[in-house]
């Protein structure tokens, strides 16, 4: 798909594809392992101005767009799922919603050090009965003299708990009309009393990525760090999951095409009753549908970047990126896991590893069921 970009985005397809190749993947199994984040790559990665690249200069960004941060997370994804979505969650979920929706003070605030890579922020909406149903929030924030005191519980919250981590952004109920939750967003700087980030969860996979779940008990912000107006939250936290669901499908199409290059590589080399396994047609059918996927899901990524960038309606094609993209990471996983055989079992070869990974592809950001239900419903098919 290299025809597909400018010249400016192949140079940056390169030095990203190799940044991760030098930097990036050396490190990964020993990450994977230990359940560790290197905030040495993450610095690296802010010293590239990865995490500024969709926003302007003025804030300390790249000036550049959503099709260029699709393309540094597709290939990070490709050696490193747990990198990619520190990328993916510090842009998309940790500064995107300071940028659209806060004032010019939380901007000027909070953005040059989100965009620079030395602080990361979390962005706190799943909730042990609020998953894909956001609007069963249960958190709630009351006004009391100059400060909102939050109680609830958040779950599944990325870089909510590392060393350079500056705040989590949270929805929240704040009132009632007609009988509907009034759903509102608070920034809860870390090391709030009453706040808590909770031990790290053990996890199937993206091992190295910083996940935890949150608690709020009387936790007292001022009321100054509302982001956005009162009552919006549930409406704009709506936008960011469309702009993030493309950024998902841009990590997914990474993990496919790194599956798909290490069985390429395992099936030349493998020598099984006196032949390459290459040469086998059953090795070579799968290996031509896994190529097969990793087209389909970068162009449905690319057509859903160009349109939101274009500033057209883009939430359908969104969906379908996300769909196609993270079903492509997870058959391509199996697939390679399939050629590789016993070897494909051991996590020191980075195919188990995206075995792992992937499966949440099809659950984070929207389940594969939220991208079906946003897509009959583009096709008027409402139920």
């Amino acid at each position: 798909m290299i025809e597909s970009l400018t010249d400016e985005e192949r140079e940056l397809a390169g030095m990203v594809r190799e940044f991760a190749d030098t930097v990036v993947a050396p490190q990964s199994y020993e990450a994977d392992r230990t359940h560790t984040l290197s905030m040495d790559v993450v610095a690296q990665m802010g010293e590239l101005g990865l995490f500024g690249l969709p926003f302007p200069e003025e804030y300390g960004g790249q000036g550049g767009d959503y099709m260029a941060l699709g393309i540094a997370i597709e290939a990070l994804g490709r050696v490193d799922q747990s990198i990619a979505i520190t990328l993916e969650a510090g842009v998309s979920l940790g500064a995107m919603p300071i940028y659209r929706f806060g004032s010019d003070e939380q901007k000027r605030e909070l953005l040059p050090d989100l965009l620079a890579g030395r602080a990361l922020a979390g962005f706190g909406l799943t909730e042990p009965e609020a998953g894909s149903d956001a609007g069963a929030t249960r958190t709630t924030a009351r006004l009391d003299g100059d400060d909102w005191v939050i109680d609830g519980s958040k779950q599944f919250i990325t870089n909510s708990g590392t060393p350079i981590t500056r705040f989590v952004t949270v929805t929240a109920v704040t009132g009632a009309t007609e009988g509907r939750k009034e759903i509102s967003t608070i920034i809860v700087p870390n090391g709030t009393p009453g706040f808590t980030v909770e031990p790290p969860y053990d996890k199937v996979g993206w091992n190295a990525s910083d996940t935890h779940p949150l608690t709020f008990d009387g936790a007292r912000v001022p009321a100054g760090n509302l982001l956005g107006a009162r009552g919006s939250g549930f409406r704009n936290f709506l936008s960011i999951l469309d702009e993030g669901r493309i950024a998902i499908a841009a990590l997914s199409t990474g993990a496919a095409e790194g599956c798909l290059e290490a069985a390429v590589a395992y099936a030349k080399s493998r020598t099984i009753f006196g032949s390459a396994l290459s040469t086998r047609q059953n090795a070579q059918f799968t290996l031509a549908r896994m190529r097969a996927r990793v087209h389909t899901a970068r162009l449905a990524w690319h057509h859903a970047a160009r349109l939101r960038d274009a500033g057209s309606p883009f939430a359908e094609a969104a969906a379908i990126a996300k769909l196609v993209a993270g079903e492509a990471a997870m058959d391509n996983a199996r697939d390679a896991t399939q050629i590789f055989g016993g070897n494909g079992f051991m996590n020191e070869f980075p195919v188990a590893r995206h075995y792992r990974d992937s499966k949440i592809l099809e659950i984070g950001e929207g389940t594969t069921e939220v991208q079906l239900l946003v897509i009959a419903r583009a096709l008027g098919l409402a139920g």
